[in-house]
């Protein structure tokens, strides 16, 4: 099973356990929280990453980061270093904003960029995903200096990405396959 998939059934199951402890709010906000230290922490995405650090120690830490979240977050991150998924932490945490996002008749757009949005394309941005979509729309600016330049826009299972990574990837994988 890719990624993805995995993510959006784990990031289902906590909203469904929010929906029956009325937490999906707190849960959402912790989330949020999770994506934005993770996007802000090089070193944070490659402890997750690394196969080398043990699934008790990644839990510690994290335990000791997001202390004073609510129990089902908590939880949810016991749950993936108990079944070896805690790299999938960012994916699960930005299905869950979408699901509930989603869940309150909205959409969540989240654009990817190496430095912070100004407000004024903020709001050009928000009102073309908005005529796009036909929804309400919410904007998440994540920060991700790997991108180079550009942005990747991501809207429920949309995603644009214009991205000067993916350009000189596209321009690799054309060179290679010239040969």
């Amino acid at each position: 099973m890719n990624n993805s998939r995995a993510a959006t059934r784990y990031a289902k199951a906590i909203l469904d356990l929010a929906k029956e402890n009325k937490a999906i709010d707190a849960v959402e906000k912790d989330m949020r929280s999770v994506l934005a230290t993770i996007s802000d922490s090089k070193e944070l995405r490659s402890m997750l990453a690394s196969p080398v650090i043990k699934g008790e120690v990644k839990k510690k830490a994290l335990m000791a980061i997001f202390k004073g979240s609510h129990k089902i977050t908590d939880g949810s991150i016991n749950l993936l270093v108990d079944n070896r998924r805690i790299g999938m932490l960012n994916e699960v945490a930005l299905k869950y904003c979408i699901l509930s996002e989603q869940l309150k008749g909205k959409d969540v757009a989240f654009v990817t960029t190496v430095i912070p949005l100004t407000s004024a394309l903020e709001k050009k941005v928000l009102k073309q995903v908005a005529q796009i979509t036909g929804n309400e729309v919410t904007l998440e600016n994540v920060i991700d200096k790997s991108i180079i330049g550009g942005f990747v826009l991501r809207v429920g299972d949309l995603q644009y990405d214009a991205s000067v990574a993916n350009q000189l990837g596209n321009l690799k994988r054309e060179f290679t396959n010239s040969q």
